[in-house]
Order: C-alpha cells, then sequence, then structure tokens
C-alpha cells in the first residue's frame, strides 16, 4: 500500500486552493440522505452562510480534503476489521502500529528531512478525526503522538536533538508525553517527580500516571522538577528511551472505553540520562506543557468529533 502522506506532498508544495468542508458531508457516506441540518439551534439552520469568506476554520485546503479521504478509506478497510479484537483484548496490534508509520501518519508535521510528510497542522487533525470515526483508541496514539510528542521536538530541540529523534519519531519509534501524575492531575504544575545533575547529566526520581502510549512507546518526553525551590519554574522537559535502567512501567490502567489505547503508571527510579536528553532549556518545561497542550486539546477535540460522528454514522445505516 502506497504511503498516504507520500502521495499529497507535491499536492501540499503547489495547491493554495480553500474547499469548503462542507463540500464533504457527513450524509456522503450514508445511503440515505437528510435534508435535516444536525443542528437544531433555528439561527444555526438558517443562516445565510454564502457570503462568508473562507478562513481555515471553515475550509479545507484540497491537500487537507484528500488526507481526509484518503485516511477514512485507510481507516475503513485496514483499521475496521481489527477494532473489536483490539478493544476486547485492550491491547493495540503491532502490525497496525507498522502500518501507521508506513502510511506517514505518525509523522505528519516532522519535516521531510528528517522522514516525516512536512504537512501542516491542519492535515493532522483531520487524520486524527477520520481515525476516530473507525477507532478512537487508534485516533489517540496518533493524536499523542503528532500534537504532543513530535511537536515537542519540531519547537523546542535544538537542531542536534532533532537530528537524532525526529527520524525515529517519524520511521517507527511511538512517543509518549509523561506530565500527569497521582497528586497533580489537573494541577500538573505541581508534580512530585525530581530531577538532579550529575556530571554527565540528569537523575530523574518519581512516578507518571494516566500516561497514554506507555506500552507502545519507547520514547518519552519527562517532565520532572530541577529545582523545586523555584516552584513551577523549576520544571524542565527531558527525554528518556524505554529500555533505560531504572525506567519501568508499573501497571496499566482497566478502562471502560478507548481500551485499546494504554494507559499505564510509569515509575523512575535513579533514572540516569545524559545531557543531550534534555529537551530545550532547563527550568522552561512548564512553559513547553502550556503550549503543547494547547495544541494537543485540539487533537482530543478532533478524536471526540471523529468518535460521535463515527457512532452516529453506524448508527444511522
Amino acid at each position: 500500500m502506497a504511503s498516504i502522506t507520500r502521495a499529497l506532498r507535491p499536492l501540499s508544495r503547489t495547491v493554495t486552493s480553500l474547499r469548503p468542508v462542507a463540500t464533504r458531508p457527513l450524509t456522503s457516506r450514508l445511503a440515505q440522505s437528510s435534508a435535516h441540518a444536525f443542528s437544531t439551534t433555528c439561527r444555526r439552520r438558517d443562516a445565510d452562510l454564502a457570503n462568508l469568506s473562507p478562513t481555515p476554520i471553515t475550509h479545507l485546503s484540497e491537500t487537507e480534503s484528500l488526507m481526509a479521504e484518503t485516511v477514512s478509506k485507510f481507516a475503513q478497510e485496514q483499521i475496521g476489521p481489527k477494532v473489536r479484537d483490539m478493544d476486547e483484548l485492550e491491547t493495540m496490534d503491532p502490525a497496525l502500529v507498522e502500518q501507521l508509520f508506513e502510511q506517514g501518519l505518525m509523522g505528519i508535521e516532522i519535516p521531510e528531512e528528517y522522514g516525516g510528510a512536512g504537512m501542516n497542522f491542519t492535515s493532522a487533525i483531520v487524520a486524527i478525526e477520520e481515525l476516530a470515526r473507525v477507532d478512537p483508541s487508534v485516533s489517540v496514539l496518533v493524536d499523542v503522538h503528532n500534537t504532543l510528542v513530535n511537536t515537542a521536538f519540531i519547537k523546542y530541540g535544538d537542531a542536534q536533538t532533532q537530528r537524532t529523534w525526529l527520524p525515529k519519531l517519524a520511521t517507527g519509534t511511538v512517543g509518549s508525553f509523561c506530565l500527569s501524575e497521582p497528586i497533580s492531575g489537573s494541577d500538573a504544575f505541581a508534580l512530585q517527580t525530581k530531577a538532579e545533575k550529575t556530571a554527565d547529566g540528569y537523575k530523574l526520581n518519581g512516578s507518571k500516571m494516566w500516561i497514554t502510549n506507555s506500552m507502545e512507546a519507547g520514547i518519552f518526553i519527562v517532565f520532572a522538577n530541577l529545582d523545586p525551590s523555584k516552584g513551577y519554574k523549576g520544571i524542565t522537559a527531558f527525554i528518556v528511551e524505554k529500555d533505560t535502567p531504572g525506567f519501568s512501567i508499573a501497571k496499566k490502567e482497566k478502562k471502560l472505553g478507548i481500551r485499546a489505547s494504554s494507559t499505564c503508571v510509569l515509575n523512575f527510579d535513579d533514572v540516569v540520562i545524559p545531557k543531550a536528553n534534555l529537551l530545550g532549556r532547563e527550568g522552561q518545561g512548564y512553559k513547553y506543557a502550556i503550549g503543547l497542550l494547547n495544541e494537543g486539546r485540539i487533537g482530543i477535540a478532533a478524536q471526540m468529533t471523529g468518535l460521535a460522528l463515527g457512532a452516529w454514522e453506524n448508527a444511522a445505516q
């Protein structure tokens, strides 16, 4: 199967035209059609939108529209037959993860020079939504990897960091974003995981909770406080590989839904990493987390939209 993003690369470099999102209505996927709008709000249903200027919110480029169409086809054909089994087993199919990399869906915004697709954020969002229409577990794996992990390296990694890690994240290694802790869920900046400097790098101690992609990931961005006396301004981002001594997956959570996606407790016991595994600058982790989560929440919104639309489609068929 040809790579989805590779096929769309030439178009993404040349096409600037915008296409209304409404040209690809939900009802086009269903055998029957309906004249009713999804909203029951009269003002929204009766509003005349014809004279509105195109905006990125209401229009997709041709590349983005084709991205949605091709990802939808891939999801229905390759993911759909595996959804029930993966959910019942609470396990992501490794062969499917490999396919996601082969299709370029794990490196949508990563520059081409590092093996990625070099596409834009909206392309990643429409892919996340289309995947969620079929399986939100696969969608959240792709979402966290793209909007949190890849974005962190693209925005905050220096040139050497990007050369080291982005090719891996684009071609075969899943990433995970480790911020939440048992006593710092809603108040993430109260985290207790500590980091201390060593002669050759850093040493991490603590634990993380509710971490997505834990079982599948090989690269973890871990937030720890390097200087607790500074409060949240001591929070720093570090890169930890799965096989690092002292790192362990302590527990996989049992969930009511999105069960094929792994959500785990992680422990860090004297985890020693080199200086090169600092992501960005010391003490800037809290700023990085805020910026990344702003994008990540858009991805989660796309996931929930796709889930809702997929449920509606299945109910209507």
